[in-house]
């Protein structure tokens, strides 16, 4: 895509990504790749650091400089340290047998004694804890330190492919999930509204982190930061300068179905006194280290209160989502489809072509809706996007015919994009159904597309 200048999102992205230069300095005599001589170090004082005897500040001193160490490893280097981790500062198995041994000895006695009971539990929750936990809440008090564990799970999840994440990575990524949700509870989070006015370094963070749909020029950026348009972000004390989720709005009347209209930079701006209707069109995860943990259902929550607190008039609360899903189950089904289904998906040229356009309309919006609606894994939807929102307690409201012409578009979803809408009071219910029994909230105009 054109953007205003060259390689502008390539800048941003690198500056968003640049290691301390103080850490490569202090090691710059240490190997990368983290040898068998430098883990043994780095081991003595990952050691002290876990040690419970250990002084706070001594602690806090090798926490500092087992972080610094780590910036400068590459991913031989990482990959080695959560060997290290995973082999040398896991759960002491045999300690957490003798706790449980020794519980079940009391509570099966004539007389259990109540203190040795409560004494020998308190013993088996400290034996359940790996000592390398303690080591990733030191790194808490490091300057940055939160957003060093969040990038740590990052680093870690980056070896989930083929076979290179073995079970005591898994548990160590477990691990770091539990903390990282106890450290992002709702309660420590702050709903921020982010503008044109905000600082300029938080607004390249936007474009770099936009995962939806790309955000091309400081001019698109713009536009999507007009009156008639809103963007919220989650942001955490540890992270001050760094949005964890954020969600993009556009004040409209009645429903929009076309992603192109919404976005076009050069439609008049509209007034929010004479929108009717919020549409969210763009929700990204900006920490990839926060995977599994709970922010999007919480944000768009708390966005709707935000909302209705500020513009009390609105009626209407709805998505404009893509169907990440929809292309690849077509083509798990071209044996089945009909021959002009097949013919449009290795031939996009049919979206210039009047005649293709109206013949393939009924039997892809049939698909799609077949698809959001009864493609399942489990008792739960198939698409990613639709379970997020069915989960949160919307319904399928209705199903747009190319609404995303571009090369994206087609790819995801051939062109067609789907209204989830929150209705207030049908969402507790629409939750409990959906998570219950996999039952799908659907209008009635969405059902008919597969009832015909």
């Amino acid at each position: 895509m054109v953007t205003e200048e060259p390689g502008f999102l390539t800048r941003t992205r690198r500056r968003l990504t640049r290691t301390g230069d103080a850490a490569l300095k202090r090691f710059q005599r240490h190997s990368p790749e983290l040898p068998e001589r430098d883990a043994k170090r780095l081991a003595d004082s990952i050691e002290r650091c876990v040690d419970p005897t250990t002084g706070e500040m001594v602690a806090r001193a090798e926490a500092d400089e087992i972080g610094a160490r780590y910036r400068t490893l590459d991913e031989t280097g990482r990959r080695n340290f959560f060997e290290l981790l995973a082999n040398s500062f896991g759960r002491d198995e045999d300690a957490v047998e003798e706790a449980i041994g020794r519980r079940a000895e009391i509570s099966t006695g004539e007389s259990p004694d109540v203190d040795e009971l409560l004494a020998v539990e308190r013993q088996l929750r400290r034996a359940l804890v790996a000592p390398r936990e303690n080591l990733f809440r030191r790194f808490n008090g490091l300057d940055d330190g939160v957003k060093f564990v969040v990038d740590l799970r990052d680093d870690l999840r980056d070896f989930r492919k083929g076979d290179g994440y073995p079970p005591q990575f898994r548990a160590m990524d477990a691990e770091l999930r539990d903390l990282l949700s106890s450290w992002f509870d709702v309660g420590n989070l702050e709903l921020r509204r982010i503008s044109w006015d905000t600082p300029a370094s938080l607004l390249e963070k936007l474009i770099a982190y936009e995962a939806v749909h790309e955000i091309t020029s400081w001019n698109d950026l713009k536009n999507r930061l007009e009156d008639d348009r809103r963007c919220y972000g989650f942001f955490h004390p540890g992270m001050p300068d760094e949005p964890l989720i954020f969600v993009e709005v556009a004040l409209v009347k009645g429903l929009a179905g076309n992603l192109i209209e919404l976005l076009d930079t050069e439609s008049p701006t509209g007034s929010p006194d004479d929108a009717d209707t919020a549409i969210f069109y763009s929700i990204s995860n900006c920490q990839p280290g926060l995977a599994g943990v709970n922010l999007g259902n919480l944000l768009i929550k708390q966005v709707v209160t935000a909302l209705l607190t500020e513009l009390p008039h609105l009626k209407m609360f709805s998505t404009l989502s893509p169907i990440p899903g929809l292309r690849s189950w077509l083509e798990e089904r071209t044996n089945v489809l009909p021959s002009t289904v097949s013919a449009a998906m290795s031939d996009t040229t049919w979206v210039d072509d009047p005649a293709r356009v109206e013949a393939l309309q009924e039997p892809l919006l049939e698909l799609a809706a077949r698809y959001l609606l009864t493609a399942k894994r489990g008792q739960q939807t198939q698409d990613r996007v639709a379970n997020f929102h069915l989960s949160n307690g919307s319904r399928v409201e209705r199903v747009n015919w190319l609404a995303n012409p571009t090369a994206v578009g087609l790819d995801r979803s051939m062109g067609i994009m789907v209204n989830y809408r929150y209705v207030p009071e049908d969402i507790a219910r629409n939750h409990h159904l959906y998570l219950a029994d996999g039952e799908i909230s659907a209008h009635s105009s969405v059902r008919a597309l597969i009832d015909q």
